[in-house]
């Protein structure tokens, strides 16, 4: 695939996730009214899509529960400014296995597995417009736990998706993963044009280096849409590697807490940096109504239905 800069970008804030972040810094937003203040405010500052999960208000841990989505959207729908929601359908993979000699004696207090119904309750009571597949398992840092994600699991989940009319946004966290995406398609699971989001340098994923980048770019099937992103100090680099290999970016307090070298930042921040670099760059940063355009997505209303 030969380089061509991709000159319409849009930017996703990645507002909180499910890492051990939220003692780290205090911008690390846990309840959903704080979590959708924070997505408002990136899209203020510039992102034209908001990727959430929720934690538990008191102790910050990831969390589930669909009361806690439905407050989230119902705040983020009824704001003052437009933005493309996407909703996180990957917690109810978490596989932690006992010690290396007795696996199969769970480590039940950081094991969360969930049929492929129950992953998705959340996204059928709230309809975001888009929501995430990891499309494949991995160990996922060091120790015990493994993400989970078979190739069953992914098949009946993304067909849920196609059915609710919400887009799937592919996560490759390596090349097998976008492999089984185009299997995906292929088999007419997913729709095509897909949305993939490139997320390098997560142990042990794909490694964070330019070649490795490139080569995932290069596996993504053409007329497809993507976005890439990389975690802490790679977290601006990758703004920029992104959109001159075609793609669209992801920046956030999921991937990176930093404004600089010892500076705290917030989502809002981090949105406002990248969108100084990518117009340094010469690119235009699209608004969430391009987005819908260009991704086939329907606005739904603060009542849940189509806008």
């Amino acid at each position: 695939m030969p380089l061509q800069m991709n000159r319409n970008v849009f930017i996703t804030a990645a507002i909180t996730g499910a890492g051990a972040t939220q003692d780290k810094s205090p911008h690390v937003p846990r309840s959903p009214r704080d979590i959708a203040d924070a997505a408002i405010d990136a899209a203020k500052a510039g992102a034209a899509i908001v990727h959430c999960h929720v934690r538990d208000p008191e102790t910050g841990a990831p969390s589930r529960k669909p009361e806690y989505y439905r407050e989230l959207t119902d705040r983020i729908r009824s704001a003052d400014v437009d933005v493309v929601l996407n909703l996180t359908a990957g917690i109810g993979g978490d596989m932690s296995f006992g010690d290396p000699e007795t696996p199969l004696r769970l480590d039940e207090a950081n094991t969360d597995m969930a049929g492929a119904s129950e992953r998705m309750i959340h996204i059928r009571e709230c309809l975001p417009e888009i929501c995430t597949l990891d499309c494949g398992s991995m160990n996922f840092g060091d120790g015990e736990y493994v993400m989970t994600n078979t190739t069953g699991m992914l098949r009946a989940t993304g067909r849920t998706m196609s059915e609710l009319g919400v887009k799937p946004e592919i996560e490759a966290f390596d090349t097998g993963h976008l492999w089984f995406a185009r299997q995906l398609v292929e088999e007419g699971v997913l729709d095509s044009p897909a949305l993939v989001q490139l997320c390098m340098g997560i142990p042990w994923g794909a490694p964070n280096d330019l070649n490795t980048f490139m080569a995932m770019v290069n596996n993504i099937p053409q007329g497809w849409h993507w976005s890439g992103f990389s975690l802490g100090r790679d977290q601006m680099p990758y703004v920029a590697a992104a959109a001159l290999a075609g793609g669209n970016v992801r920046v956030g307090l999921e991937d990176n807490l930093y404004l600089r070298k010892g500076v705290l930042a917030t989502n809002a921040q981090l949105v406002e940096k990248a969108v100084t670099l990518l117009e340094n760059l010469g690119a235009n940063v699209m608004g969430p109504a391009e987005v819908r355009e260009q991704l086939g997505l329907t606005r739904q209303s603060p009542a849940g239905g189509p806008a």
